[in-house]
């Protein structure tokens, strides 16, 4: 279940879909995966290269290390508004070049924004990756554009949120939910921004936010495909290499206090069908070393049980027939249309695990949420079987053949590694430790983080439709 985005303005359950692709890989004995290398440039910027010589072509990436967690109130959604108008020129490049550039190189390009990141892709032949890599240090160092450039863009944005967020009622509960259940951390703002926000934002905002983060140290390249590390390691240096140095903004602590008491919220927008979200405040992973040099012993245990809890919620829901679909959507006594869980492993602010459900016809919400909390009790009570976790397991090691198949998730993978701050081979080290988590550790897991203290139950109560609202299309110059 992927929380929303500006880039991605669904949920999608479960969260073994994400970490599939991304997180659950492990070498394969009859393939050796190619040699992944990382340097630093003198001035900060970090450039990661991963050959693929199967075809010739290459992906390059660029992540910068801000996102919407880095906004301050009254300015959210600048950090997405700022992603759109890095396609707006340069002092050399016109508004709009750079993707006429791209396309008449026989590319393909778009960007995203998160809680955590922004980032910037372009997939192309192998041969013109020299071509892309100077457009793309221009418009990291250089990016400019004149306040009429700005309002145009920002009405797109506008128009994004309206057709994402506000014609969207899970997506607007969710957004509500964010924000009751963070206090004190950045995560409660929405990624795409509040409309009121949007409406008072100046050029001022998004230049003076492109100053601030938009600096060698704060960002990683990531070049995946046919290349090699020497060639890469030469174009990043004429190009990366030669840009002014600043420091990275310091980041104070914005830590989540501890929450005293269970939170409900009911929420009304129209909707054919009531949708029922719980969240629970859970740890997040800090290392993947399975015992971290000098770190304390309850760090130490709050790494295992995200682990552990990343687990579960494979085993409520990470393939067809797992616990929730068997017991709440199927048989006699059906109370869901559907029902999934998600675990929040990582992120640079604090997480979640989500269960969810949309209530059968003549069911309520009531049942559903009644029916989610006792399968966690009967796993904190009976465990759960080895046959459980050697399936979710099996289905993991077997999804590194998917990500192989794909240059642009290896090179996508790296990316959201480096921004949390994780080695280069965080997947493989992932994998080994998820292996080893064992079923007493999942019982105790399901016994520790699921009582009423850390709770916040949302309900989405259907309100009538309106006839004659007609979908709305997605804005022209949108991003995503």
């Amino acid at each position: 279940m992927q929380r929303p985005t500006a880039s991605s303005p669904t949920r999608l359950l479960p969260l073994l879909g994400l970490l599939v692709c991304q997180f659950f890989s492990m070498p394969s004995q009859a393939q050796t995966p190619p040699e992944v290398e990382q340097f630093t440039l003198a001035n900060g910027l970090t450039v990661i290269v991963k050959p693929d010589r199967r075809a010739p072509t290459a992906v390059h990436m660029l992540w910068v290390r801000v996102g919407s967690m880095d906004e301050v109130d009254g300015t959210s959604g600048v950090a997405h508004v700022l992603e759109h108008m890095m396609f707006k020129g340069t002092p050399t490049v016109a508004p709009g070049e750079f993707s006429r550039r791209l396309a008449a190189l026989g590319g393909r390009e778009n960007a995203f924004t998160g809680k955590d990141y922004t980032g910037f892709y372009q997939q192309i032949p192998a041969s013109r990756l020299e071509d892309v890599m100077k457009l793309e240090a221009d418009r990291f160092a250089n990016n400019q554009w004149a306040d009429e450039e700005f309002a145009k863009e920002l009405e797109v944005v506008k128009e994004e949120r309206r057709m994402r967020t506000e014609d969207n009622p899970r997506a607007l509960m969710h957004e509500a939910v964010d924000a009751t259940v963070f206090v004190a951390s950045p995560y409660r703002r929405p990624v795409v921004g509040w409309m009121s926000d949007l409406q008072a934002m100046t050029p001022a905002d998004a230049r003076e936010f492109y100053k601030r983060w938009y600096v060698p140290a704060n960002a990683v390249v990531v070049v995946a495909g046919d290349v090699d590390a020497v060639q890469v390691r030469r174009l990043a240096e004429k190009y990366y290499g030669v840009l002014p140095t600043r420091a990275v903004p310091l980041r104070k602590p914005r830590e989540e206090p501890v929450q005293l008491g269970i939170r409900r919220m009911d929420f009304k927008a129209p909707a054919e069908q009531a949708y029922l979200s719980l969240a629970f405040k859970v740890p997040a992973l800090q290392s993947l070393a399975d015992s971290p040099a000098g770190a304390p012993v309850s760090s130490q245990a709050s790494d295992a049980d995200a682990l552990a809890l990343t687990v579960l919620s494979a085993v409520l829901d990470g393939y067809s027939g797992a616990r929730l679909e068997r017991a709440l959507t199927q048989g006699d006594k059906r109370v869901a249309d559907s029902a999934g869980a998600y675990n929040g492993l990582w992120g640079r602010g604090p997480q979640l695990f989500m269960l969810e459900g949309v209530p059968a016809q003549g069911k309520t919400a009531a049942q559903v949420e009644l029916a989610l909390r006792e399968q966690i009790t009967r796993i904190a009570r009976d465990g759960v079987t080895e046959a459980e976790l050697n399936r979710v397991k099996t289905q993991w090691v077997a999804s590194q053949v998917y990500k192989l198949d794909s240059v642009f998730n290896q090179a996508r993978e790296l990316g959201s590694n480096w921004v949390q701050g994780l080695p280069l081979d965080a997947d493989e080290r992932l994998i080994a430790r998820l292996r080893a988590v064992t079923a007493a550790q999942v019982k105790a897991v399901a016994g520790k983080y699921f009582g009423d203290d850390q709770l916040t139950v949302a309900v989405l109560q259907p309100q009538p439709l309106d006839k004659n609202h007609k979908p709305r299309t997605p804005p022209p110059g949108s991003r995503h």
